[in-house]
């Protein structure tokens, strides 16, 4: 067998092909990028945030306008959340931040609803109110807690007789 170098040229493009394909796919899939779309860097506290994860994505009606960059614990020891959003956002000081989850058991991301207010929320600014995310395990633990106590403190029969 007889080795051609253009058949090896053609292999080598397509194996170079491929793994640049690979690669590619796996970038989007991670959610990485080269390119730097924020710019507006913004803050919010919550008292709970869930499941989470740096890399949610940060929404406005249902569009993303960015992402959750860092979570840490704040001197209240409350999470403080630090979201990169697109730089021509221009988001009234009133705007609130809760966090949602995509379906009944899916991942968490941050919703934003925008105020009215005339002032905006400057670069490194942050959002004063906030919605926390809603724990599954509590809203369960609550509710059989409320059917015990309802099923435990219902009317007994009286054991002393009854009419004279």
């Amino acid at each position: 067998m007889n080795r051609s170098p253009r058949r090896d040229l053609v292999v080598g493009l397509f194996v170079l092909a491929g793994l640049a394909a690979l690669s590619y796919l796996s970038m989007n899939v991670g959610g990485l990028t080269f390119r730097n779309q924020g710019g507006l860097v913004l803050y919010a506290s919550f008292d709970e945030i869930g499941g989470l994860k740096p890399r949610a994505p940060v929404v406005i009606a249902g569009v993303k306008v960015g992402q959750v960059v860092d979570i840490a614990l704040d001197s209240d020891y409350r999470a403080r959340v630090r979201m990169d959003l697109r730089r021509d956002l221009k988001l009234p000081v009133d705007t609130s931040a809760s966090i949602m989850t995509a379906g009944l058991l899916g991942d968490q991301y941050i919703s934003l609803q925008v105020g009215g207010d005339d002032r905006l929320l400057e670069n490194g600014g942050t959002i004063t109110i906030t919605e926390s995310a809603l724990s599954l395990e509590r809203l369960i633990g609550k509710f059989i807690y409320s059917t015990d106590r309802a099923g435990s403190n219902e009317a007994k029969p009286s054991r002393t007789g009854g009419e004279r």
